[in-house]
């Protein structure tokens, strides 16, 4: 489909329109007296733009707009570009008149994509909880420790990695894995800490015998002491003066086990594989979805996010955690489109798990969920697009029916500067109405990355955040 930007303007009048009765009236976005949402998860899809959730929508249903989010009472664009001062920029008109604008455009990457989301502020690429002075900006972890809540980090790819570190803690560049990782597990306030990294395992899930790579859990002694209880490794994560050590898991049946039932004060969760759960193992990297054999010793990103809401849920005051589907980036950036339907329906089975728990287990006036992407990666479009004639042509992913991976086009194996989804649901939703930034030709109204926090945190209609 062509998308003429004149059209759109047609559609986003109404869309709008429509988007505030719904903001303001629908039960599901309405918070008690504008108070602070008692518990808030954020889910992040890195690497993730519009097309990537529609593929998995298109794969699992076999047509568009079917997953879960997509139903949320908000439904929004967000941009997520890097510092202005640094380049970083996003103008709406050229993104849908010039083919190239996105691509050309400064992207962000995951480090400062998440330092925004996490801390309201943004960066340059490749600092981590820093401001481009180098000064550390207080992130969304550290504001909820501040007022009691428990707070955790899931992710499908090492825990050190860009966007749990930009959640957690500060560190001048994304690649001091082995600092970062110090840093989370050693003077951090998390109580759940799961993600990859582990030395010992292949990214198929076999036992590394030789060569074993320490970097991704804080280094060889670290990771010892972490092997042994009587070590106690940790910090005083709740303020009263005694040492929180972390409990260590590694066994898919202890991952499981976590879901339910009594759990530790303070849990670090590595499943038994190297960088990622899934989309580095061994095979066909360009095979159709699970053609090749999916590593079966480990956890799925619903299970883990299972264990962590049981986990944090304990708190009386409430909780803040971040779950991030890291690897459909990774698989983006190889133009794998059958790992990335994977990796997205993965997430989007977690999206599924915590909606569940929500109600089952919380309520939407108590709790908000939101669901989006760091950035997106690929460029990815319907076959066809590009430049014609030197007019711009974006085409729609095209649904061979449920099961079969549609038809795509890569128009890049690196990030682009385009907007990518923005849901919500529960309590405060409707106030990110209120921080648009732009209405897009085509996405419509969108906030940008740093309007995540700033609403997040609410007390008799002012923000006890600054």
């Amino acid at each position: 489909m062509f998308f003429s930007p004149v059209r759109a303007k047609t559609l986003l009048f109404f869309s709008a329109s429509a988007a505030a009765f719904l903001f303001f009236n629908s039960p599901l976005c309405k918070a008690q007296d504008l108070a602070s949402p008692k518990n808030v998860i954020i889910m992040i899809a890195d690497g993730s733009g519009f097309n990537h959730f529609q593929a998995a929508s298109l794969y699992q249903h076999g047509k568009p707009d079917q997953l879960t989010c997509q139903q949320f009472p908000v439904k929004m664009a967000m941009s997520t570009f890097p510092h202005e001062s640094r380049g970083g920029h996003y103008d709406p008109q050229l993104a849908w008149e010039d083919f190239s604008y996105v691509l050309t455009s400064l992207s962000t990457d995951s480090a400062a994509s998440a330092t925004a989301m996490s801390t309201g502020e943004k960066t340059e690429n490749g600092a981590i909880g820093v401001g481009i002075d180098g000064a550390h900006l207080k992130n969304l972890m550290e504001r909820a420790e501040d007022v009691g809540k428990a707070t955790g980090i899931v992710t499908s790819v090492s825990f050190s990695h860009s966007t749990p570190a930009g959640f957690s803690i500060h560190n001048a560049s994304r690649n001091n894995y082995e600092k970062i990782a110090q840093e989370m597990l050693l003077n951090s306030r998390l109580d759940v800490i799961m993600g990859c990294g582990h030395p010992f395992f292949h990214n198929d899930g076999s036992r590394k015998y030789s060569s074993q790579n320490y970097t991704y859990v804080g280094g060889e002694a670290l990771w010892k002491d972490l092997l042994d209880p009587s070590q106690k490794v940790g910090n005083d994560a709740d303020g009263d003066g005694v040492n929180d050590p972390w409990i260590l898991i590694e066994s898919l049946l202890d991952f499981r086990s976590m879901a339910q039932g009594e759990t530790p004060k303070r849990l670090l969760g590595i499943p038994r594989v190297n960088t990622t759960l899934q989309q580095g193992r061994k095979g066909d990297s360009h095979a159709a979805p699970y053609v090749v054999a999916m590593n079966q010793n480990i956890p799925t990103l619903a299970e883990m996010a299972a264990a962590a809401l049981n986990i944090l849920s304990k708190d009386p005051q409430g909780f803040v955690l971040m779950i991030e589907g890291g690897a459909a980036d990774w698989a983006s950036h190889q133009h794998q489109s059958g790992r990335m339907v994977e990796e997205e329906l993965d997430f989007h089975a977690a999206v599924d798990i915590v909606h569940q728990w929500i109600e089952q287990n919380s309520s939407w006036n108590e709790t908000l969920l939101i669901i989006t992407a760091d950035h997106e990666t690929g460029y990815l479009t319907g076959p066809g697009s590009g430049a014609k004639n030197e007019k711009p042509l974006w085409n729609e992913l095209i649904t061979n029916g449920a099961g079969t991976i549609p038809e795509m086009q890569w128009n890049t194996s690196e990030h682009s500067n385009s907007l990518v989804p923005f849901f919500a649901k529960g309590a405060g939703c409707q106030l990110y109405l209120q921080n648009i930034k732009g209405k897009d030709p085509v996405r419509g109204p969108y906030i940008d990355n740093t309007d995540i926090p700033k609403v997040i945190f609410w007390e008799r209609h002012a923000p006890i955040l600054p």
